[in-house]
């Protein structure tokens, strides 16, 4: 076994190694960058090497620099975790060079099967369903149009060496494949170092279903059973889980066969991933090979049982598996929703700064039996940069069943703080009541389908109105309560506290009393039934459990102003307690009118001005590209909502811009 590991990545799976690493014995190195010098996994590491400026280029992908820590630091063996190094070739034989393990598949198997044109040349000739496309290397943008016209719209413009949703465009005709060509291009080229790029027919209506393989260098391998990651945003997976509610066990069977048989054609040992997309009718077709660990791979260990690192490790150490295929089962069911520093209410775009609280749920078996796990790379007080993955954590959940494993989650989310930033665990916990979601009728397009003007939040209806109100009131009760004893102690003649109130709560307005009683109160509505709400809350506190009949409920409050913030399951309100007068006189008061920016290109994220397409006196159409901003590694091409002239560009391409700073103006 090895003695120590250095781990040649960042965040939660660089954190996630060390875990099992621990576990296991073997000591620990973390790289880390200018940005990183604070980061939870340099701090959880038994050694720490500093290996460059923010920027990945100069440090996390520097095979150079990777490998001068080794030799520093005199480990014998390396984990690349994913994404950056981890499906280099060249990396994986640099460290067999210098007699260091890679603690993945073999150099051969990597370049064969990580990039994905020669992937599926090889899937092909193995045997494997594959989608129609060109294989081929695409020199131009006019020949990306040609080849995206042959194959027949929609097509898909994939960057040979990607993953994760880096370098991939989406394109309905000769317009987005030649700006996808472009965009792909560059981003392909940011983010791993390689600007190949191929097309391929976009199935529609498709599922994301995975198989992730295991093997030895004894030529034992198995599948685990799959992954549905059907659940994504811009190509890039928010919620997965294990097994898929829509497999059947033959096309199980059939998949995993496909997928073992394809690792077996290129000599393949570690954990790999073999992805598929899924249509209606259960065909399925070979989509691409992570020759890595994926970052779903958490639901694949809560549902086998078998720690996935630990496999890796002992593989690259030369010893065999410790199961056959007929050891494999499948136990209850795990889903994972990636926690990601984007803000949904503004189409789930970038946002970065100091996470203020940072409160993940208790990790552990509850006492229903129900599991939660966060894998997370970062910390109260800790810094999101805008130099790599917006990730902030890894939520999972285990249950028997299916949504069982869904209503943990949503407990866990509502138990989940994070501020500072914008982020999208409203959504999250939006998702876990949907009721297409919870059907588990899913598609690559569930979020463009359920959401296409965007996440705006939702909206309580009357039944959750009424439980929020129950809330506020109890809340108002607690403070009044406090401002009495306040009173009582500076003067000899305290005051009461009323139990009429009314509860304005976006358009609802609630006429109540509240009686109190020893845990809580009982809010009697006029004109509905009474509630009975319990809890520990005081005032100040951030986040409680309130006990609405008997039903917990993890909400957020905070002041503000006059009312009261709470946020639960992806409702987000400020409800106002008042006496019956004041009420009526707060519906006299105007109403504020935000700012008029519809003559304003304001940057919607914290990035970089790449390019601007316009100039001072253009008269641009709707639709028209005026600038393209980068951001985590990602480039968002922004357009006009409107024809219009520009009258004023405030910006040069390469300055770094803030959320709502003005890009340009229009006449």
């Amino acid at each position: 076994m090895f003695r120590k590991i250095l781990i040649a990545n960042r965040g939660e799976i660089a954190c996630r190694v060390i875990k099992t690493a621990r576990k296991l014995g073997i000591a620990t190195v973390a790289v880390y960058s200018d940005a990183d010098r604070e980061a939870l996994h340099v701090k959880m590491a038994d050694e720490a090497v500093h290996i460059g400026p923010a920027p990945s280029s100069q440090s996390y992908i520097a095979i150079a620099k990777i490998l001068d820590a080794v030799r520093t630091t005199g480990a014998d063996a390396v984990h690349p975790g994913y994404g950056f190094l981890s499906e280099n070739a060249n990396f994986a034989e640099a460290l067999n060079a210098e007699g260091v393990a890679f603690i993945g598949p073999p150099p051969v198997a990597i370049e064969a099967m990580g990039d994905k044109v020669t992937s599926k040349k090889i899937a092909a000739d193995a045997g494997v369903s594959t989608v129609p496309g060109h294989m081929g290397l695409i020199a131009d943008a006019e020949e990306a149009v040609r080849i995206a016209a042959s194959i027949g719209y929609p097509v898909m413009i994939k960057a040979s060496a990607g993953g994760g949703g880096k370098g991939m465009r989406i394109a309905w005709n000769d317009a987005d494949a030649r700006e996808g060509f472009q965009s792909s291009k560059n981003e392909a080229r940011a983010s791993f170092g390689d600007d190949r790029i191929f097309i391929e027919k976009f199935v529609t209506q498709p599922r994301h279903i995975e198989i992730q393989v295991l093997g030895d260098q004894h030529g034992n391998l198995v599948y685990l059973g799959e992954r549905e990651c059907s659940i994504q945003r811009r190509n890039q997976k928010v919620i997965e889980e294990a097994p898929s509610p829509f497999l059947d066990a033959a096309t199980r069977k059939a998949m995993g066969e496909q997928a073992v048989a394809l690792a077996r054609a290129v000599g393949y040992f570690s954990a790999g991933t073999v992805e598929f997309i899924v249509d209606q009718d259960r065909k399925f077709y070979f989509l691409e090979i992570n020759t890595r660990l994926q970052v779903e791979h958490p639901v694949t260990e809560l549902v086998t049982g078998i720690d996935l690192v630990e496999e890796m490790i002992r593989v690259a150490a030369g010893e065999k598996l410790r199961l056959a295929q007929q050891d494999v089962k499948l136990n209850g069911w795990a889903i994972e929703s990636r926690l990601y520093a984007e803000d949904p209410y503004r189409n789930f775009l970038p946002s970065i700064g100091r996470l203020s609280r940072y409160r993940p749920p208790v990790e552990g078996t509850r006492g229903d039996g129900t599991v939660v796990r966060n894998d997370t790379g970062v910390f109260e007080g800790g810094e999101i940069s805008m130099y790599y993955d917006p990730m902030i954590a890894k939520l999972c959940t285990w249950a028997p069943g299916r949504l069982a494993a869904i209503d943990a989650m949503a407990q866990a989310l509502d138990d989940f703080e994070v501020e500072g930033i914008g982020h999208n665990l409203p959504f999250l916990s939006a998702m876990m009541d949907h009721p297409r979601f919870r059907e588990g009728r899913l598609t690559t397009a569930f979020i463009a389908e359920e959401f296409p003007d965007g996440f705006a939040g939702v909206a309580p209806g009357e039944a959750d109105a009424r439980k929020l109100a129950a809330i506020a009131a109890l809340m108002k009760l607690r403070r009044e309560q406090r401002a009495v004893l306040i009173s009582g102690a500076l003067a000899n003649h305290p005051r009461k506290v009323g139990s009429d109130w009314v509860v304005a709560l976006g358009d609802f307005r609630f006429r109540l009393a509240v009686e109190e009683e020893a845990e809580g109160a009982t809010v009697a509505f006029d004109g509905g039934p009474s509630l009975a709400v319990a809890s520990d809350w005081t005032p100040g506190r951030a986040h409680a459990c309130f006990v609405i009949d008997g039903v917990p409920a993890g909400v957020k409050t905070e002041m503000a102003g006059t009312g009261m913030r709470l946020r639960w399951r992806g409702m987000d309100v400020v409800a106002h307690v008042r006496s019956p007068r004041v009420a009526e006189l707060a519906l006299l008061m105007p109403v504020k009118l935000p700012p008029d920016t519809s003559k304003m290109l304001l940057c919607p994220m914290p990035g970089v001005v790449t390019s601007l397409a316009v100039n001072v006196g253009d008269q641009v159409e709707a639709g028209q590209a005026l600038a393209t901003v980068e951001a985590m590694k990602m480039e968002n091409l922004l357009r006009a909502e409107r024809r219009a002239t520009v009258a004023r560009i405030a910006v040069e391409a390469g300055a770094s811009l803030a959320v709502d700073e003005l890009i340009m103006e229009f006449e």
